[in-house]
């Protein structure tokens, strides 16, 4: 699935695939809001690890989870 990463100061967003799911995604959001982490951590789907600082989150986005499409066929 798809995670865009807003971080404060910082002119680009990180996007990441995640193979995460979206309430893992969410519990490590709000554990590093509400002070128990005060690092924000993702696993990309090549197993590399985003850590980003909780008091620098701007917003976290969720994307749908990605179906691969296989074979041929009209578009």
């Amino acid at each position: 699935m798809e995670v865009k990463i807003g971080v404060q100061n910082a002119p680009r967003e990180i996007v990441i695939e995640s193979s995460q799911t979206a309430d893992e995604v969410e519990s490590a959001v709000a554990k590093a809001l509400e002070g128990s982490s005060k690092l924000f951590s993702l696993t990309d789907e090549h197993g590399r690890r985003i850590l980003v600082p909780a008091e620098r989150l701007a917003y976290v986005e969720i994307g749908e989870q990605a179906v691969r499409k296989v074979g041929f066929g009209a578009l």
